[in-house]
């Protein structure tokens, strides 16, 4: 496979052969070693460094995710206003505490979700993805309609909005900035979700669960439990139990991919991959429907066969998250009533309200005997923690202690100066494609790390990718600053 995505790099740019890289290097190895060898940015991901040199306070924040879920932590860094931006102490002024300041989003939308890659051997070009996404934000390269253009700016920090990345690749892109010698701050979700639990738990007693909510990619990476037991631990608090689900399909719910989601009646144009009966990653349990409550609305299939249900909903696919992580907590012996529920994803707290109702909806759930077997295990007022407020502050915090705000003075509000995503690189010969346009689940996660200057996705702007509607319409909802500023950025170029 790597031979070959290498032969359609060449055949697409006429450059010689990318070779195979050997021993037990890093996996990004390749992509850093590419990246200092083309330092005037004009290849397919590279950096300019010498645009990094200028007025580095002047520059825009880059923040990124494998998709628009990573527009959760855009809008809490757009409303955030929880120091005084003058004295920089805790307590709101009035102004938003990014006055001034740009952002550069980036979702990697030909890609998403990464939370699968792990489960499927791709652990080592998912690495190689997530450093790659910190390269585009750090230089000036992008696809316009005429060809590459190099008129984006660079960035001065890099939000990691993706809890999965954040797990996968924080220490790579920070190993990667250490050998460009380049000072630019790495803020990624999980470090700051975990302080948010943190300072929620009681300072003395033993805590209550806490339930994390995420990708089978962040779960699996166990970056969650390792990071609250530390922060917990250096704050001199209990260490709370923390039982996890990984979500194979909510995500792509969100964000209306057709493997997950499609419009009825039941006609999709690729495979389903969500849950279902006998689905080893995601299995459907047939006993456990009841408990499951699946709204008939979202749900394909033949109810009284349940080895043709496919879910259909965002709802559901949060029930059937909810009930899973809530029955292996129960088949495991139960333990403390589970009283925050991290959104591990920044997609989920898109679709909070339906993942609340679930948590209420089990906990009153009766069996066929009248017994209720999770109500102890969750408590009656649930907490839920979004990592995006604290991590907008740890953004702040960062820029003040380096000296890199755009101004003290400002009253002039934060504006999203640009916003790209992927799209497949129809050029390229190797690509393969599904009946609705994007990448074949099977190429995509048969690629292999260590081609770094393979381009078989381009990087656009936003407004020129064919994004789901449904959930353009559900960011317009839900994150209405965010919503706004991403319509008014073809008017500032």
């Amino acid at each position: 496979m790597r031979t070959w995505l290498c032969l359609c790099w060449w055949l697409a740019t006429g450059v010689g052969f990318c070779e195979p890289t050997t021993g037990p290097e890093s996996p990004v190895a390749p992509l850093i070693r590419h990246v200092e060898a083309h330092r005037d940015g004009k290849a397919s991901w590279s950096v300019d460094f010498s645009a990094l040199k200028r007025d580095r306070p002047a520059l825009p924040v880059g923040v990124f995710d494998s998709g628009i879920g990573g527009l959760t932590v855009m809008e809490a860094i757009l409303t955030l206003d929880c120091f005084n931006n003058r004295t920089l102490q805790p307590g709101g002024d009035g102004v938003p505490d990014f006055a001034g300041e740009r952002f550069i989003y980036f979702g990697d939308q030909a890609n998403m979700p990464y939370g699968n890659y792990s489960a499927r051997g791709g652990t080592d070009f998912l690495r190689e993805l997530i450093v790659k996404d910190a390269v585009f934000l750090l230089g000036r390269r992008y696809r316009g309609p005429d060809g590459a253009r190099f008129d984006k700016p660079p960035v001065k920090a890099i939000v990691i909005a993706c809890n999965t990345a954040t797990a996968y690749g924080i220490e790579d892109i920070r190993a990667a900035l250490r050998a460009w010698n380049l000072e630019v701050p790495v803020i990624g979700v999980v470090e700051a979700g975990a302080r948010a639990v943190s300072e929620r738990l009681p300072a003395e007693g033993k805590p209550g669960a806490v339930a994390v909510l995420a990708t089978v990619g962040t779960c699996g990476s166990g970056a969650y439990p390792k990071t609250i037991g530390r922060t917990s631990g250096l704050a001199g608090k209990t260490v709370p139990t923390v039982v996890q689900q990984g979500s194979v399909g909510l995500a792509g719910a969100i964000e209306d991919n057709p493997a997950f989601v499609c419009a009825p009646p039941a006609s999709r144009a690729v495979a389903y991959l969500g849950p279902a009966v006998g689905r080893a990653e995601a299995p459907m349990v047939p006993s456990l429907l009841p408990a499951y409550g699946f709204d008939p609305k979202g749900l394909l299939g033949d109810p009284a066969k349940p080895e043709t249900l496919q879910l259909n909903s965002t709802a559901n696919y949060a029930r059937y998250d909810v009930t899973m992580l809530a029955e292996n907590y129960r088949k495991a012996g139960g333990g403390p009533t589970i009283a925050t529920v991290v959104l591990g994803c920044t997609h989920f707290p898109i679709v909070q309200a339906e993942i609340a109702d679930a948590f209420a909806r089990l906990r009153e759930f009766r069996d066929a005997t009248g017994a209720q077997p999770y109500r102890a295990l969750i408590a009656e007022q649930v907490v839920f923690v979004s990592p995006a407020e604290f991590t907008a502050k740890e953004l702040f915090r960062e820029l003040a202690r380096r000296r890199l705000r755009a101004g003290r003075d400002s009253r002039q509000a934060p504006v999203i100066a640009g916003a790209f995503v992927t799209v497949p690189n129809l050029k390229c010969p190797a690509v393969k494609l599904g009946a609705d346009g994007s990448l074949d689940t099977g190429y995509k996660y048969g690629r292999q790390a260590g081609c770094p200057e393979l381009e078989d996705v381009f990087c656009v702007p936003m407004r020129d990718a064919a994004l789901p509607l449904a959930s353009l319409a559900g960011l317009a909802r839900a994150l209405p600053v965010t919503w706004s500023e991403l319509r008014l950025i073809p008017a500032r170029r």
